[in-house]
């Protein structure tokens, strides 16, 4: 088995990279250390003290596929920012985090949540937030709506009394096929079950959000369906599984460009097979003049080569070859 190389020069440039302006270039920065995991996580919890609010608010992204203990001081620390984005961030993470397998975690998570919710001394966004948060948890929620519905501040008493957007309708129908009515309540149930989903939970996610893609007549819709779904992958490849690899292959083939977590999953854990479908993607976005793409799928490609110990004598990269020539060879030259 070849020697994975030290990831830590392009976790630096990706750590760089949260703070750039364009969104795309930060987006994929936030979906590609989500997917490295812990060999990201020494530097972001090293870098998290002196960075910019903007770069912070990155990374609080990325700690929301953690279960590392760690991370708690700095989230609990950025409740406290001066950026009222920094605080509604963490508050994302605290969320996700309420759901760990940890109780200790777990506990500490929904305590912070908790006395945000309460606090009176807060801007009325991010209590909301947090109230939002906390509907995850009946148990705890039913101890506090009645408090948080008399409220002084109107806007808390009346988010409180209100129902939640979206009814979740559990993790165990949303598996089964019953998704919530929006993209964004999936998100939600997956951020608050992710810690104790298995793995052929997520497989039988994915491919139920996929046949939702299929079914959605709007188009920007169904761009919110495909990301979700590349989070759902997300968490496949942070746990080293390939269980839903053939669904990454397939997307490949698809006409409409992905969202970078597709590729940010391909890196970590695709495999030979997935060559083909790479060159072919690379070949359409040649013809499509999109470079942002062309970029990402070479990106992919050349991760999956070197980690796999690939060489051209390799039967999948002879069929490459032999299908895609052009583009295979652009390909490799870039290795």
């Amino acid at each position: 088995m070849p020697i994975r190389p030290s990831a830590g020069a392009e976790v630096r440039q990706l750590i760089e990279a949260l703070g750039a302006a364009d969104d795309v270039t930060r987006e994929s920065a936030i979906a590609r250390l989500a997917v490295i995991g812990p060999r990201a996580l020494e530097h972001l919890l090293t870098d998290f003290p002196a960075a910019t609010a903007r770069v912070r608010a990155g990374m609080l992204r990325v700690f929301e596929a953690t279960d590392d203990a760690r991370v708690l001081p700095l989230v609990r620390a950025s409740l406290a920012d001066a950026s009222a984005s920094v605080q509604s961030t963490a508050i994302g993470v605290l969320r996700a985090l309420a759901g760990s397998q940890q109780p200790h975690v777990a506990r500490d998570a929904l305590d912070a949540l908790v006395a945000v919710a309460l606090d009176s001394q807060r801007i009325a966004a991010v209590r909301l937030t947090a109230i939002e948060a906390l509907r995850d948890q009946p148990d705890v929620w039913k101890s506090l709506e009645a408090k948080l519905a008399a409220d002084a501040d109107p806007a808390i008493s009346g988010g409180a009394a209100a129902p939640p957007a979206e009814t979740a309708v559990g993790w165990a129908d949303a598996v089964a096929g019953r998704l919530p009515a929006t993209p964004a309540a999936v998100k939600q149930l997956l951020a608050s079950s992710r810690a104790c989903a298995r793995l052929t939970e997520l497989q039988h996610l994915v491919d139920h959000i996929r046949a939702q893609e299929h079914r959605e007549p709007d188009a920007l819709v169904r761009e919110e369906w495909r990301a979700v779904r590349g989070a759902v992958h997300q968490e496949l490849a942070a746990r080293s599984s390939r269980l839903a690899l053939y669904d990454l292959r397939d997307s490949l083939l698809g006409a409409e460009r992905l969202p970078v977590a597709f590729l940010a999953a391909l890196e970590e854990i695709g495999d030979a097979t997935c060559l083909e479908p790479l060159a072919a993607a690379y070949d359409a976005s040649s013809r499509s003049s999109d470079a942002w793409w062309r970029e990402h799928v070479a990106v992919a490609f050349r991760a999956i080569f070197h980690r796999e110990g690939l060489t051209r004598r390799h039967a999948a990269v002879k069929r490459t070859m032999s299908r895609w020539p052009d583009a295979t060879a652009e390909l490799m030259a870039r290795l």
